[in-house]
């Protein structure tokens, strides 16, 4: 039974096999429980508890854990692992289309810490009926509905166009917010480059990342419609493979993102243990200077080795628009959510 004393807490004040004596009396009359009443099984009826941890079972794929036992009904799943957290969503909404059952997650495609909290579960009644549960788990089909991907991409190249940088007429303030952004998935840049802007210069210099055998290339600057903007199509000349250019976020609309599907580089092995595409990042301007931007939406997949499709960028075009808070909470913000 659920206590509520406002502004202080709310909690089980009696829980399951509790016996009730003289001096509880006071305390069930003060959260309104005039009656009590007796609950026997019935045959293919479910007890809360028991329906949560059925209900976690069809959560836990690999990188999450239970948090605990179940209380009042309600049970968690956290992170094993440092990694992206990855919902398939279609199946999550037909659970939940199941009338008396919930599962609640935080937005797939973020990354997450080992320790964080994922979802929750629980019935909406104090029992429900077997058939409920068994309509919740053939929604949920037979994978987990949730996974923690860890973060596998370990080096990253740079490659910081633009003839002023190559120059030396101004200085490259792109790189070092990239580098940042980078070690925060454990990446390390062990290449940067300076190409300037012409296209055969871009494109030896993304060649070289490639010999180098990073996991990672971003190009900075360049990635507007201006005619002198060479890097997507430098990007392309390279070889890559182009999944998108534009993504419907702001800031952010001119990413590229494409993949060298000939490349394997060492350490970017995905969960199959097999080598993937070394993917390449094309980064619009407003990175360097906007704290959230698309790259902040894609970076925690593409450390985790999860290939991203032309569906991943269209679906963000809801929630897409950052509002420009200040102080800025991403990704704890309509933006990130």
């Amino acid at each position: 039974m659920t206590q509520i004393i406002p502004g202080k807490s709310k909690g089980p004040r009696f829980k399951k096999g509790h016996v009730v004596r003289e001096e509880d009396i006071p305390v069930l009359l003060s959260m309104g429980k005039v009656n009590l009443y007796v609950w026997e099984l019935e045959q293919g009826m479910v007890h809360e508890n028991d329906a949560a941890r059925r209900l976690a079972s069809l959560c836990l794929g690999p990188g999450t854990i239970a948090a605990g036992e179940p209380s009042e009904g309600k049970i968690g799943i956290k992170a094993a692992t440092d990694g992206v957290l990855l919902v398939n969503s279609e199946r999550l909404m037909a659970v939940n289309a199941t009338d008396e059952v919930m599962v609640a997650t935080r937005k797939g495609g973020f990354a997450v810490r080992e320790g964080d909290a994922l979802a929750g579960t629980r019935v909406i009644p104090l029992v429900v009926r077997e058939e409920v549960l068994e309509a919740a788990e053939r929604a949920a089909g037979d994978e987990p509905l949730l996974e923690v991907r860890p973060f596998t991409a370990r080096t990253a190249a740079v490659i910081a166009t633009g003839s002023e940088v190559a120059n030396g007429l101004i200085e490259d303030a792109f790189t070092p917010v990239i580098v940042r952004k980078l070690a925060e998935f454990g990446i390390e840049v062990t290449l940067t480059v300076k190409p300037g802007d012409e296209t055969p210069d871009v494109v030896a210099a993304i060649d070289e990342a490639r010999a180098a055998g990073v996991d990672l290339i971003v190009c900075t600057g360049g990635m507007s419609v201006d005619p002198d903007d060479n890097t997507p199509g430098a990007i392309k000349r390279a070889g890559a493979r182009i999944v998108t250019y534009g993504s419907p976020v702001l800031p952010g609309a001119m990413l590229l993102v494409g993949y060298f599907d000939d490349d394997c580089a060492e350490g970017a092995a995905g969960p199959s243990g097999k080598k993937a595409p070394v993917p390449v990042l094309g980064v619009p301007g407003c990175a360097m200077y906007n704290k959230a931007t698309v790259l902040d939406l894609v970076l925690p997949r593409v450390a985790a080795g999860v290939p991203l499709t032309k569906r991943d960028f269209v679906v963000m075009g809801e929630g897409g628009l950052c509002l420009g808070c200040k102080p800025c909470t991403f990704p704890l913000c309509p933006f990130g959510k």
